[in-house]
């Protein structure tokens, strides 16, 4: 089967592009699941039930979040409720919502993990133990992790960790798509960062001018999102439906 992952989505201009051009791309690529990182869909950052909603409505299936998860109040209820939007299953017990799902379709089950970093992040619980103690209780032959993460030497320590135990791991969190994708010797599929989905002249969606100025100031900076012209990067990885291998990764990024 191909499942389609998708890079952080910036605000509505990064929603809407994603409306415009993943209906296509489903098709030309034969897409069967669609994962996405929804951290900072909605204006302002964060993400509301509005903006996830409008992301499901899209065409997307699952969204993951991140550091920015509890950003907004109003998702609280939200990620009890809905089950398909997840959160970093390494943050502490009581924390809304879920960290895994295992996707239903039919035909097969597809396990989601998500996941986060802790090198240059918030000091939550390990992620290596908490993906150990994930996976002892049992998930589907095909299980994708999107590690929500900084440091790439982080990232690629979980994916040689997880290497035959899960299908995929992707990694989220700093907007720029890596061009490292490579299945790894055991059949896990890798790619550092997925990426973004928002503006093009922008610093991780950002207004330039404005990133400039916080860091030649060191002043406070309300940050506003760019505009269009907006880029889409994702990563399509191929899977066994038998064995749970992935077959191929490919990365993808659409203008």
């Amino acid at each position: 089967m191909n499942i389609l992952a998708i890079g952080d989505v910036v605000g509505s201009v990064g929603c809407r592009f994603l409306r415009a051009h993943l209906p296509a791309l489903k098709k030309l690529k034969s897409v069967d699941l669609v994962i996405c990182n929804g951290e900072n869909s909605a204006d302002g950052n964060g993400i509301t039930p509005a903006s996830a909603e409008f992301l499901f409505h899209s065409g997307v299936d699952v969204i993951t979040t991140g550091n920015h998860a509890f950003r907004r109040r109003e998702m609280y209820d939200y990620f009890d409720s809905c089950e398909t939007v997840l959160r970093p299953a390494n943050f502490p017990h009581g924390a809304p919502g879920r960290g895994v799902l295992v996707y239903d379709m039919g035909r097969v089950q597809v396990g989601v993990v998500n996941l986060m970093g802790v090198v240059y992040m918030e000091p939550l619980d390990n992620p290596f133990d908490a993906a150990d103690a994930i996976l002892a209780q049992g998930l589907p032959k095909i299980t994708l992790v999107d590690f929500h993460a900084e440091a790439t030497g982080e990232k690629k320590s979980l994916a040689y960790s997880l290497d035959g135990r899960v299908s995929a791991v992707f990694g989220t969190h700093t907007h720029v798509q890596t061009a490292d994708e490579q299945l790894l010797e055991n059949g896990t599929a890798y790619i550092s960062d997925l990426g973004m989905t928002g503006p093009i002249r922008s610093v991780l969606g950002v207004k330039p001018e404005l990133t400039i100025e916080k860091m030649r100031r060191h002043l406070p900076v309300r940050f506003d999102l760019a505009s269009d012209p907006c880029q889409m990067d994702c990563a399509l990885f191929g899977v066994d439906d038998k064995t749970g291998h992935s077959l191929f990764v490919e990365r993808i990024q659409i203008k």
